[in-house]
């Protein structure tokens, strides 16, 4: 039987762009809303080691002791984001005028339940979602909302030590519940945890765990992810039940991963740094964890504090879609630390044969397609890449203009690389930019690094009219869409 070649992007394809609450909406302590652990961050200096720092986004006990105890000493950026919260409609009017047809958003717990702890949730932090998907509706924008991304309530944090604790599994599906209760009208896509595998770069970002208080940091973090797993696959179970016809993901930052040399060594080292990142969809995906990670556990005296009910959970939670984010590959190597960079951020070796952006992160777009027919062929689920871009310094002219060419070509390129995956025969469903308009920084809390289609007039210390301007690549991406990703330009 003869089948049709896809060539194009298909109908229905769900252009847009992706933001996170801790990031953008700014009204940290509005409304009844609970203090969150990226309230906690502060801002730091990248640059500071001479080297720049891409994920400094962490926070140990002592840190955490002097921001409560002294905040006025500390910049806490992502407190005020860019005023999303009073801004919103004017910010999903540009985005209606894009042309998006989804907004990836999230929604801060700690808005919903300030401690997590509550019986009862907080009606004014419901009330200012309910609007914000309202306002989505008006102009035609279906909503992709993370219900966790790389913030909870502080409370939880100090009370229990963040996702180490299992009382959490709990208070999270009690969060989930009252989420799809809410908005099951509303929000047709989800995704549970946002980049679960980072727990392995940060676990206070995303996992609320102080680090210097556990013995065995890799430990921790598997067993705060084992404990989000739960979480995710009751949530997942829940959603079905309250709203049969929403789809709910999971979410990884995908780490392409290539041997540096043609030694069976290094070949066999990029094998096991892709094992350590698809760790996260496999569980989530195929509902148990895989072989390999016995071994990997045992070897690295790693033991989890698990329940035999725990099984039926992930098996009767598995997700509808793999969501993921893709800035870059990685280079990998059989050496002694070989380990540790298999599940980090950023690869100490660069790849000579590709640029690297301001912030010394590979540009890759064809990594990109290989990543794409690596998760479609594994999982056989469709796929929805919510965030790639360009981290850049962007200058606003005299004018009111930005040129940003840069972003421009890095975005077209990666496009034209989605639409090959596609014609390869991947199942992808749609395709959010990150930052599509300027916001805080998650990893280094900075303003400056922007990767929006709308500038933002805020600098890294929070001075600025906070008044929108359109970029290039504003009209650029609104023509992409018009013309479901076939004109480029």
């Amino acid at each position: 039987m003869k089948q049709l070649l896809q060539t194009t992007f298909p109908k229905g394809f769900l252009w847009g762009g992706a933001t996170a609450a801790n990031q953008i909406e700014g009204a940290y302590d509005k409304d009844g809303k609970g203090l969150s652990t990226s309230d906690m961050a502060a801002y730091k200096d990248p640059y500071a080691g001479g080297k720049v720092d891409n994920f400094t986004f962490n926070v140990n006990s002592m840190e955490l002791e002097a921001y409560l105890n002294h905040p006025d000493k500390y910049l806490f950026p992502k407190r005020w984001g860019i005023n999303f919260y009073h801004r919103y409609k004017e910010d999903i009017a540009l985005f209606a005028e894009m042309g998006f047809k989804v907004f990836r958003l999230s929604i801060s717990w700690a808005r919903i339940f300030p401690t997590g702890l509550e019986d009862e949730p907080n009606e004014a932090g419901l009330a200012f979602y309910d609007k914000v998907f309202d306002e989505c509706a008006k102009h035609g924008i279906e909503p992709l909302v993370t219900m966790s991304h790389y913030e909870m309530p502080l409370t939880l944090t100090q009370k229990y030590n963040g996702w180490i604790s299992r009382e959490l599994v709990g208070l999270f599906e009690k969060y989930a519940r009252v989420l799809f209760e809410r908005y099951k009208d509303k929000v047709k896509y989800w995704i549970t945890f946002n980049e679960m595998n980072m727990n392995l770069n940060s676990l206070y970002t995303g996992a609320g765990v102080l680090a210097d208080k556990v013995e065995h940091v890799e430990e921790a973090a598997y067993q705060a992810s084992h404990h989000q797993f739960l979480a995710s696959a009751l949530a997942v179970k829940a959603g079905r039940e309250i709203m049969p016809n929403a789809q709910i993901g999971c979410m990884i930052n995908q780490i392409e991963s290539y041997a540096r040399t043609t030694k069976p060594e290094d070949q066999l080292q990029a094998l096991k740094a892709d094992q350590i990142n698809m760790f996260y969809p496999d569980v989530q995906a195929r509902g148990k964890y895989p072989k390999y990670m016995t071994r990997y556990f045992a070897e690295n005296n790693i033991n989890l504090d698990t329940k035999p009910e725990d099984a039926k959970i992930l098996q009767e939670g598995t997700v509808d879609f793999i969501a993921f984010s893709y800035y870059m590959s990685h280079v990998t190597e059989a050496r002694p630390d070989a380990a540790k960079i298999a599940g980090s951020f950023d690869s100490p070796i660069k790849n000579e044969h590709l640029e690297l952006s301001e912030w010394d992160w590979p540009i890759d777009p064809i990594g990109l397609r290989i990543s794409l027919n690596k998760l479609y062929d594994r999982y056989q689920l469709p796929l929805f890449l919510v965030e790639n871009g360009l981290g850049a310094r962007d200058e606003l002219t005299e004018d009111g203009k930005v040129h940003d060419p840069y972003r421009i070509d890095y975005i077209k390129k990666h496009i034209i690389e989605m639409k090959e995956a596609i014609k390869d025969g991947v199942e992808l469903m749609g395709y959010t930019t990150w930052g599509c308009i300027d916001l805080i920084s998650c990893g280094t809390s900075q303003m400056s690094k922007r990767y929006g289609f709308i500038y933002v007039d805020q600098d890294d210390e929070g001075n600025g009219s906070l008044k929108r301007y359109r970029k290039d690549s504003f009209y650029w991406y609104k023509h992409v869409i018009t013309s479901n990703g076939e004109n480029l330009g």
